[in-house]
């Protein structure tokens, strides 16, 4: 059974720094082959993607967090990551990591990032 664990969320000042992790139990060839991606729901709004890295390691982030998150992955860990700085009131969210590949869709439960002062 996949299982995809998300971690690293919390409260921040804005204007702070958090780093996300998305840890997939899955085959490191089954993680090195999917694409993995960063979402978020605020309270009220459509679940949206942050980022997305492909198998190759190119990258795409939504317009509000472009210059201020980075996607990344280490595929001999099978985990993710998304860096995101200069944190602001619009960024507070859960968080989920989806992994996907040629045997399936997998979602983590999230993480809560809350930004506030």
């Amino acid at each position: 059974q996949v299982r995809i664990v998300e971690s690293g969320g919390g409260l921040v000042q804005p204007g702070g720094s958090l780093r996300l992790s998305c840890a997939a139990s899955v085959s490191v060839g089954m993680f090195r082959g999917a694409v993995v991606g960063w979402y978020r729901q605020a309270p009220g709004k459509q679940r949206e993607r942050v980022a997305i890295i492909t198998r190759d390691g190119s990258t795409n982030y939504a317009d509000s967090v472009k210059g201020r998150f980075t996607i990344s992955r280490d595929n001999a860990k099978n985990t993710a990551y998304l860096q995101m700085e200069s944190l602001n009131s619009e960024d507070t969210a859960v968080y989920s990591c989806n992994v996907n590949n040629l045997f399936g869709n997998y979602w983590g439960q999230g993480t809560q990032v809350t930004v506030s002062s």
